[in-house]
């Protein structure tokens, strides 16, 4: 079973082609930790496996994205159990996520003017829920897409306007990002978690 087609090359900027198992424009950033990344089948489709067992870390793509032409970021991901507790991940002991994929805007000398804007699959808040990162409060904004509601081992397909959520969540403008990065962690509560991730594009509409 193949996953499902990607428009025409003209009107996307791949990212990610997990079901063609390419890698090799992605590198792993570990915070504590190792989660283990690997293409895999599941159910007949191939996607990148993240297992994370009270680790953090995670791959990032470098790749500068035009968001006034290319404002959707698309994909699909799916996670096969809960993390466990009633942790706050609103605060750092809690700051852990099944899935979660963001887009990072460089502040390049002036990291302070970094900002990351944080789609997650959450546990303990609800879906459409927005925060302020636990750890940097200032540069980064969370946004639960998915939440304890939503059923185990069935994909997913997510699709954001990042321009749009750039404005309402940090007031504030963007026409480049400058990288996009996903996760599966677990350390702070010493949670374990499988998920996958299915290719990620960014489209005109």
């Amino acid at each position: 079973m193949a996953g499902p087609a990607l428009p025409d090359q003209a009107d996307i900027i791949r990212v990610g082609e997990f079901s063609a198992r390419q890698m090799d424009e992605w590198s792993e950033k570990s915070f504590a930790g190792e989660t283990v990344y690997t293409p895999a089948l599941i159910d007949g489709d191939t996607a990148l496996e993240a297992a994370s067992q009270s680790s953090a870390s995670g791959l990032i793509r470098k790749i500068r994205i035009d968001i006034e032409a290319y404002p959707f970021l698309n994909w699909r991901w799916r996670i096969e159990n809960r993390l466990d507790g009633t942790f706050d991940e609103k605060q750092k002991e809690g700051d852990d996520y099944a899935a979660r994929i963001y887009v990072v805007v460089s502040g390049g000398l002036a990291v302070w003017n970094t900002r990351a804007l944080n789609y997650v699959w959450a546990q303990n808040s609800q879906a459409g829920e927005t925060w302020p990162n636990a750890f940097a409060r200032d540069n980064a904004v969370m946004m639960a897409l998915r939440s304890a509601k939503d059923p185990l081992s069935a994909w997913q397909t997510e699709k954001r306007n990042i321009r749009e959520d750039f404005i309402r969540l940090f007031g504030k403008e963007v026409r480049y990002i400058d990288a996009v990065v996903l996760m599966s962690d677990t350390d702070n509560t010493g949670n374990k978690v499988t998920a996958y991730y299915g290719d990620i594009y960014f489209s005109r509409d």
